[in-house]
């Protein structure tokens, strides 16, 4: 059993496997669970092998009588852990993706650009176990920074990144699904025509109006149907005793997402 199945397979922590520990909704860390190693907080430390073998859900004292919960890391987790160098794209954002996408178990993703890998960390762990990511990244230290984070997860079985240029076209067809997250997404739009199969869908996350409105013009140009374009504002709430109420702070806008699917140059009568 590898590390890589932590995430959805195992119900007791196993070494060298990830795991997030919480001390409360503000401090939280995923970081790898390693015989002989300790975690150090402010709060004090704790061993691994102390919880290695226990299973997730676990309370344990640090060195400062500190408790510290141990969770099984879950997407959300993923994306909002992972190193990065550059915006990623939230977590209400990367499950509307999901969700619209028609991103499931076996399909066959299409990505660029890469950035991070936060998000295509989260496409891996839904396509798994037969499906594959194939990320197009052209700056190099995206690329490298995404290599790194994609092996750190043990995603690397189900993702292939490549350092080409997206605007010439993509090496991979009939994807079920495809993902746009860049500056002018409408030069990829044709090339994500060709390499979708019918009726495969089409998701581009865009942070200003006249990129929508540039993107739209050619989705339409491109023989793309079932347009919609959505906006996530988020608002946690605050969970105090007697003082229950949403929080005063809030991730507004972050990008909208447009979505579309191919459709076929065949009509009927």
């Amino acid at each position: 059993m590898t590390a890589s199945d932590n995430f959805h397979d195992n119900d007791a922590i196993i070494d060298d496997s990830y795991v997030l520990v919480v001390l409360d909704e503000r401090k939280r860390w995923l970081t790898k669970a390693v015989k002989g190693k300790q975690f150090q907080t402010h709060k004090g430390y704790f061993e691994f092998d102390d919880i290695i073998g226990k299973p997730y859900g676990i309370k344990i004292l640090t060195s400062k009588n500190t408790p510290l919960y141990i969770f099984k890391p879950i997407p959300s987790d993923l994306l909002s852990q992972v190193p990065h160098s550059s915006q990623i794209i939230y977590p209400k954002d990367a499950g509307l993706i999901l969700l619209y996408g028609g991103i499931s178990p076996g399909s066959k993703v299409i990505e660029t650009g890469t950035g991070s890998g936060a998000l295509t960390s989260i496409l891996a762990n839904y396509v798994r176990p037969n499906g594959h990511v194939y990320t197009y990244e052209i700056r190099e230290d995206a690329y490298k920074t995404s290599m790194k984070n994609i092996e750190n997860l043990r995603l690397e079985k189900y993702v292939t990144i490549k350092k080409q240029d997206a605007s010439l076209g993509f090496d991979e067809k009939n994807a079920d699904s495809i993902v746009l997250d860049l500056g002018d997404p409408w030069q990829i739009v044709p090339h994500a025509y060709d390499s979708l199969r019918a009726s495969g869908s089409l998701s581009i996350f865009l942070p200003t109006y006249n990129q929508v409105e540039k993107t739209i013009k050619k989705l339409k140009e491109s023989y793309f149907g079932d347009i919609i374009g959505i906006e996530l504002i988020e608002r946690e709430i605050q969970l105090k005793p007697e003082a229950i109420r949403p929080k005063t702070r809030m991730i507004g806008h972050t990008g909208f997402i447009i979505f579309a699917r191919k459709m076929t140059r065949v009509e009927t009568k």
